[in-house]
């Protein structure tokens, strides 16, 4: 383990930190600066580490809203219990649908999509769709967690499986798919993080198990490091978001993807 590659994965934690939380595609950003810093790593390790660092993301979300998420707080009485008990029920049932598609056909998409053509052009459709929803946006039907029902929540699930295809954003698509189905913003944001708890920890655990675990002391070493850098810079990541879209819209997101998606055509492809 060289200097050069702890410097590295600081760097690559601080992008995974920023941009899971925001609707920017971690992996199209992981992809791009992965060209300029490539770790001297083998194949498996280094696609083992840009899942496995979401670990990082998603324990600032259960560290953030731990008292939100958590069913047995002394603070809740039973009706605040019940409610917590049925937000995890439509969280479950949300991820269902990435979850059967990711188990059957993840290694088929990976060889077909994981390319920074695809990544570039669903950096840019989504863009425009950001900038499209908000540009149309109405006032929202479901203003909190509690009023989100089973069906809204199943059909929210069925955008997240689109993230199923890289550059498409994890977040971005539950947040497109929650606006169009008439959710307040901040509803959108707190069910996409929520809904990425279950994701994003089987994700990291098929691919650890895919990968065998087989790695040596070193490997985990920058493992746990870029979890843990992960971790910090997605606290603040994700107050960033709740405060910014308290008074803002997602237009800005969807300009930017559209940028760093010609960014991408640009350097992958002209170039």
């Amino acid at each position: 383990m060289s200097f050069i590659d702890i410097i590295k994965v600081i760097v690559l934690g601080f992008v995974q930190g920023i941009t899971e939380w925001l609707p920017v595609s971690s992996t199209g950003h992981l992809i791009l600066f992965d060209a300029f810093l490539q770790l001297q790593q083998s194949e498996v390790f280094v696609n083992t580490f840009f899942v496995v660092i979401q670990l990082g993301s998603i324990l600032a979300v259960i560290v953030l809203y731990f008292e939100k998420l958590n069913p047995f707080s002394r603070h809740k009485n039973f009706f605040a219990r019940q409610e917590t008990i049925d937000l995890w029920k439509k969280v479950i049932v949300a991820v269902i649908p990435a979850a059967v598609l990711g188990l059957l056909f993840d290694d088929i998409i990976n060889e077909m999509f994981y390319n920074p053509v695809t990544v570039a052009v669903m950096l840019i459709v989504y863009g425009i769709l950001f900038i499209v929803i908000e540009n149309g946006r109405r006032y929202p039907t479901y203003r909190s967690l509690e009023q989100l029902d089973y069906r809204t929540a199943i059909l929210i699930g069925c955008f997240q499986s689109l993230a199923l295809i890289p550059g498409t954003s994890r977040s971005g698509a539950t947040i497109v798919g929650a606006l169009l189905l008439g959710t307040a913003r901040s509803v959108a944001a707190e069910f996409s993080f929520f809904m990425a708890i279950p994701t994003m920890l089987g994700a990291s655990a098929l691919k650890l198990l895919k990968a065998g675990l087989s790695f040596t002391l070193a490997e985990w070493a920058l493992l746990l490091l870029g979890s843990i850098v992960a971790f910090i810079v997605s606290v603040f990541a994700i107050r960033f978001l709740m405060n910014y879209i308290q008074r803002h819209n997602f237009k800005v997101f969807g300009y930017y993807r559209i940028i760093l998606g010609l960014l991408l055509i640009l350097y992958f492809v002209i170039l």
